[in-house]
């Protein structure tokens, strides 16, 4: 109706993306065994140009900050038929533990993980 991809949208698409990267990783083992997840405790997302119907978009995930407990990966949106960027986001999640919904470190393991 207003001839771009609502903004909401966007955070389907980025998350999508976050889960192909981590499975790319393979760490879901990692977190089988330790029993902890990540959660997502900010977004900020900043919306350079529209995409409209039928633009066909890549989407990049790189590690951008590992701390004791969270972590923050940079993701970018870019059309790739000119290459221009969409969209840019930094995503901050925490470790957590499943067992008592509590922040944990992130250990050197996962942080090798991240790194790539």
């Amino acid at each position: 109706m207003f001839q771009h991809v609502n903004n909401a949208r966007y955070l389907e698409l980025l998350e999508e993306t976050r889960w192909e990267w981590l499975n790319s990783m393979g760490p879901f083992s990692y977190f089988e065994e330790k029993q902890q997840s990540f959660v997502v405790v900010s977004i900020t997302i900043h919306y350079r140009w529209p995409a409209v119907l039928n633009d066909v978009l890549n989407i990049s995930v790189e590690t951008k900050h590992i701390g004791n407990r969270s972590a923050t990966v940079h993701q970018r949106v870019t059309r790739i038929s000119d290459n221009k960027v969409i969209a840019e986001a930094d995503v901050t999640f925490a470790l957590i533990d499943n067992t008592t919904g509590k922040a944990v470190p992130i250990d050197a393991e996962l942080v090798k993980l991240l790194e790539g």
